[in-house]
């Protein structure tokens, strides 16, 4: 079922460049950056109450907050860059580059997380190097 969510991420990540490209013409990127925020703060946080999960909120541990919040301040970063770059760069371009975050999220987990890499892990992401390589000297 992962394979579902993760196909439907790329398909909306696709989108969010494409979009964002569109949208960002004669604006801060930071400035959009914040509005696209505020959107996604609104609509997930509709997800949360629509399903019941607001609750849940009481059971979440020190760790749980620490690296949740880790992970907002991570993300917030990544889109204050990925839109730069959008806004000075390509998005057939831009994108596929930033893409090397699966290269560093490979090599993290196995470092951090102890997670297991086999052999078409390691070649999948020397594919999405190459890949960023190619798009990063090309003109």
């Amino acid at each position: 079922m992962w394979q579902y969510y993760a196909i439907l991420s790329a398909v909306f990540a696709a989108l969010t460049a494409i979009f964002a490209k569109i949208g960002i013409k004669d604006v801060d990127s930071d400035l959009a950056t914040a509005i696209r925020t505020v959107v996604i703060l609104l609509i997930t946080w509709g997800i949360v109450v629509v399903g019941g999960h607001a609750g849940g909120i009481k059971s979440l541990t020190a760790v749980n907050w620490i690296f949740i919040i880790l992970s907002g301040v991570a993300t917030g970063l990544s889109w204050l860059f990925y839109f730069k770059a959008l806004q000075l760069g390509n998005a057939s371009q831009v994108a596929p580059v930033d893409k090397l975050s699966v290269v560093f999220t490979i090599i993290l987990s196995l470092l951090i997380l102890r997670e297991p890499v086999n052999w078409r892990v390691i070649v999948g992401g020397c594919l999405i190097t190459a890949g960023s390589i190619v798009m990063l000297t090309g003109k």
